[in-house]
């Protein structure tokens, strides 16, 4: 009776606490930015310049198709492209959209010999540059590697974070349902895509709620109840607000990422072929800088660190940070020391 009474009283606090905020007070992606070019439904976004860059190649973030990409530029003081912009890059990035229906036979080929290739060379043509610089995050950064595997004449430098390379690393819950020990087992892709078109991004989003359950179903709201800075509410409504804002994937392209990557575990064995161009990730020879989270439950370190063995890249440098795989966005040291490790790395090499 007791822990019901104390848990109602938390509730009436919660609401207290929430009943002044309003949908404009949630703000998500601060940092100015300019649209330089848009193709369907992708955008390519040039983020304003705070200081002069301090180096002639910029830089271009690919994300994943899950999700949003502004957790890059959550929040003031919790920004990575802000603090990248801060000391001196030129920063671009890929916005995927919101595919639809009619958007179902979309394929990696169309992403990635299309748009990010596209993208690429509208920044190239910018600067009257051969290459620049590539930044792919989580599943962005399993198609950077694609990219620069296939268009290695076009990307200067290569700096993975969170990304998932060995998809049959077992640690992983995701890589398991996924089907890296039972394959269509596991999971029928062919089924799913074939019976829903698109896969919904509320079926995605439960599948990453279940990966743990009561810390991100019960646990988080519980502590939430007792939270009363205002900033703090804030920041906990920004990730709420960024967690359930899920795109649907297009149906082909979710279909070949899952069958190849995920249960054939293809990349590392050199057999995905995006269009007609085979990926070999021994024609990476460019420098590569990987970054990862130790406590990563979505990509294990295991999975990001067998990079290595596969890349013929003779410059290649690790980093990693004790977090998990939102914290590389979130954490305030995180991106305190992040980003200066980014930025170091890059001017060594330009």
């Amino acid at each position: 009776m007791h822990e019901f009474t104390e848990l109602t009283e938390k509730l009436f606090k919660g609401a207290h606490n929430l009943s002044h905020l309003r949908e404009e007070d949630i703000q998500i992606g601060v940092t100015p930015k300019e649209e330089v070019y848009r193709e369907d439904k992708v955008v390519l976004y040039r983020f304003t310049p705070k200081v002069e860059p301090s180096l002639n190649i910029p830089i271009l973030i690919v994300y994943a198709l899950v999700n949003r990409p502004y957790i890059v530029d959550l929040q003031e003081g919790r920004s990575l492209v802000a603090n990248l912009l801060n000391l001196g890059l030129d920063v671009y990035l890929i916005d995927w959209g919101y595919p639809s229906r009619g958007d179902r036979f979309l394929t990696l080929d169309d992403y990635i010999n299309g748009y990010i290739n596209n993208c690429v060379d509208v920044v190239r043509d910018r600067y009257n540059l051969e290459q620049i610089n590539l930044l792919g995050i989580c599943q962005g950064g399993a198609f950077s590697l694609c990219y620069s595997s296939i268009y290695p004449e076009k990307v200067k430098n290569l700096i993975t974070m969170v990304t998932p390379v060995d998809f049959h690393t077992n640690e992983g819950l995701l890589n398991v349902w996924g089907g890296s020990t039972l394959g269509s087992q596991a999971l029928d892709v062919d089924l799913m895509v074939d019976t829903l078109g698109n896969i919904p991004g509320d079926f995605m989003n439960l599948e990453f709620l279940m990966l743990k359950p009561f810390q991100l179903g019960v646990q988080k709201y519980i502590d939430f109840l007792d939270t009363i800075d205002e900033d703090k509410l804030l920041n906990f409504l920004r990730m709420e607000k960024w967690i359930f804002d899920s795109p649907d994937q297009a149906g082909e392209a979710y279909r070949q990422f899952m069958k190849d990557f995920y249960q054939g575990n293809k990349l590392i064995k050199g057999e995905i072929e995006i269009g007609k161009k085979r990926v070999n990730l021994e024609k990476i020879c460019i420098p590569v800088l990987n970054i990862y989270a130790e406590q990563d439950h979505l990509v294990p370190s295991a999975s990001s660190l067998a990079l290595e063995k596969y890349i013929g890249s003779e410059d290649y440098t690790v980093r990693s940070f004790p977090v998990g795989h939102i914290g590389m966005y979130v954490s305030s040291k995180v991106q305190r020391d992040l980003p200066p490790t980014i930025v170091d790395w890059l001017k060594a090499r330009v």
